[in-house]
């Protein structure tokens, strides 16, 4: 992973190497201002290497836009001095007014050009971007993304990604106010050196103001941004927590708490706001000093006849033409810094390193012999805390196995694991005997099917989250569905299995939900079937017909269940009893209720329950709540 800097002001000193935090730690609400990195904008280019044509016909553009720019005052000033010079071939009005309308729709054709070529390059560039960071994002382990925060990847994907495309967009069009200001200085220093000289003695005065300016509008807009996420966080979280907050009646405090916040915004907003529109009237009134000064000096040049008229012209209209790129490329200077810093950021993400990946030497699952088996198996989120301590079991094929314990055991851990999720700390993970380290990762995920205890359903119809993970026709879904008795409610919608479904399946129960997650994993066939105590929200009248549902699913199938319901865990083959990472019992139902142990104990507890048992902490909460009932 490359090391680049970030500097926290605009005039820190050159980038140096910084030590990168593994969960993306910088803060992503903060106003970050980067000096120039050449080896953020080499790796940059590698998205520009693609659009070449692209990138040279907008230069094109915007430099030939940037001429003509520079050409219609001397046009125009050629018109005048035409007009008053009295008949002359050289300078007839007609051929010059002809040559003024020439140039004007060749800026006008380039600009637009320009403009174009410009936004089409920079939608390709991100587009690219995009597609990087959500295909990197597709295959970072788990062990990361459980570190960090949604909010700060979202930040990456969308407001780096953003500050990138407003400076890419306004990229060719600053090179052009390059070309334009640096054409406007050697016309007016050759054309009459004077005059020239005493235009820009005003720019020393803008680039004081603005050095004045801008650590006082960094302040106020930093400020500003923070008041209104501040603002912005607050709301969502009332309509998120609306059911909360009307159930214990908080709107009014709510109301007065939400009130204070979006008064610090507004105030905030108002001053950023008199802040930015501080620099407009600040280069109108240099331009009117720099014009102020060019008719007087200019006025008595031409009534010396020192200076034509038509020159004079020229210099009036290049000066109020002169400050307004000088002021876009002060402005594209902190564009560029933020550019800088979200470029630093971008590849932050993209320089994660993704441990989870196939060896060059991986095989593919055969599926011969479904087995599952741990050995010695040391593992946790934390080094310095495991959650599985040398765990050693064995599935053998088409065998059911419950895993039980409270909370924190490690029983979520041994199926993540399964699954390759995570990386083991010490031991193996073997499934159809291959380490699962030796095997890719394709071969597994069509190997093993997994339901979880909450469901998460997609945008789409009913149909199409069934088949998700696989290409099943419309009747392998209907068999699936039919199969987890989830076809009766399916069909009793207004439209069947092309019912669309609202953010996460909101607009159907949660048992529901989860009977589709069954459907689902159904229909990929899997050789191994893992539930994550996946009837746990399905109510008792369900759960009948899931408990005959789960004897179809269970046939034929090597089967890892963390259990919830006593009756899968009475019927499996195997009970493995865990406690603090460690394998304390193991059995069918009736050998471990005769050894009168943890086990037994529970049972004959009408109200006991695993999570009444001490477990060990760990950094991600086991999800696993096994409790039994009578």
């Amino acid at each position: 992973m490359s090391d680049f800097a970030i500097d926290r002001e605009a005039a820190a000193p050159p980038p140096g190497p910084r030590k990168r935090n593994a969960n993306l730690g910088t803060a992503d609400g903060e106003e970050i201002f980067m000096s120039f990195d050449t080896r953020i904008v080499r790796r940059f280019s590698s998205f520009l290497k693609p659009h070449p044509w692209s990138l040279i016909g907008a230069l094109a553009a915007a430099i030939v836009s940037s001429g003509a720019q520079v050409l219609i005052p001397v046009m125009i000033g050629l018109v005048v001095t035409a007009a008053t010079s009295g008949v002359n071939r050289l300078h007839r009005v007609d051929v010059v007014v002809v040559g003024l309308l020439i140039v004007v729709v060749v800026f006008t054709i380039t600009s637009l050009v320009s403009q174009w070529l410009s936004t089409k390059l920079a939608q390709k560039v991100i587009f690219d971007v995009r597609r990087a960071m959500f295909e990197h994002f597709q295959t970072i382990a788990l062990s990361f993304m459980d570190k960090t925060h949604v909010g700060r990847i979202m930040s990456r994907l969308q407001g780096d990604v953003n500050a990138l495309q407003d400076f890419l967009e306004s990229t060719t069009s600053t090179i052009g106010d390059f070309v334009m200001l640096i054409g406007m200085v050697i016309y007016m220093l050759v054309e009459n050196w004077q005059l020239g000289l005493l235009t820009l003695t005003v720019l020393p005065a803008l680039i004081a103001i603005r050095a004045v300016w801008l650590p006082y509008s960094k302040i106020t807009f930093r400020r500003a941004r923070d008041a209104s996420s501040i603002a912005n966080g607050a709301l969502a979280e009332n309509i998120n927590g609306i059911r909360t907050v009307q159930e214990t009646r908080r709107e009014a405090m709510n109301f007065e708490l939400y009130e204070e916040k979006a008064r610090d915004n507004m105030k905030a907003q108002v001053d950023s706001a008199f802040l930015a529109g501080l620099m407009s009237p600040t280069v109108s009134i240099l331009t009117g000093v720099a014009t102020a000064m060019i008719i007087v000096v200019g006025g008595t040049q031409v009534l010396h006849n020192q200076l034509r008229v038509g020159d004079m012209v020229v210099y009036v209209i290049l000066v109020q033409r002169f400050f307004e790129p000088v002021r876009m490329l002060s402005m594209q200077y902190t564009a560029l810094q933020r550019a800088m810093a979200a470029g630093y950021r971008i590849f932050e993400v993209l320089d994660v390193s993704v441990s989870i990946k196939n060896k060059p030497d991986a095989i593919a699952l055969s599926g011969e012999d479904s087995t599952i088996e741990f050995d010695h198996v040391t593992f946790g989120y934390n080094p310095d805390r495991p959650v599985l301590k040398d765990v050693s079991l064995k599935v053998k094929p088409r065998q059911v196995v419950a895993l039980v314990g409270p909370t924190g055991s490690g029983k979520t851990s041994i199926i993540s694991l399964v699954r390759r999720f995570y990386e083991v700390d010490q031991g193996r993970v073997l499934v159809g005997g291959h380490d699962v380290r030796d095997v890719t990762l394709e071969s597994l995920g069509k190997t093993i099917g997994m339901v979880l205890q909450e469901p998460f359903l997609f945008t789409g119809t009913i149909e199409e989250n069934i088949r998700y993970a696989s290409n099943a026709t419309h009747d392998e879904v209907v068999a699936a569905a039919t199969a987890v008795r989830a076809h009766d409610f399916i069909m009793r919608l207004p439209k069947g299995y092309d019912t669309p479904l609202g953010q996460r399946g909101g607009n159907i129960s949660l048992g529901q939900r989860q009977l589709l997650s069954f459907a689902r994993a159904l229909v990929i066939n899997p050789q191994i079937l893992i539930l994550d105590e996946a009837t746990a929200n399905i109510d008792s009248f369900t759960e009948l017909e899931i408990q005959r549902a789960l004897k179809a699913l269970f046939a034929g199938r090597t089967c890892l269940v963390i259990a919830h319901r006593l009756a899968t865990v009475r019927d499996a083959d195997l009970i493995i009893v865990l406690q603090q990472g460690k394998i304390v019992e193991q059995g069918p139902h009736e050998a471990l209720m005769a050894k009168s142990g943890l086990y037994a104990n529970l049972y004959a507890s009408s109200h006991g329950s695993f999570d009444d048992l001490p477990g060990e902490g760990e950094d991600r909460v086991d999800k696993g709540a096994f409790a039994l009932q009578t």
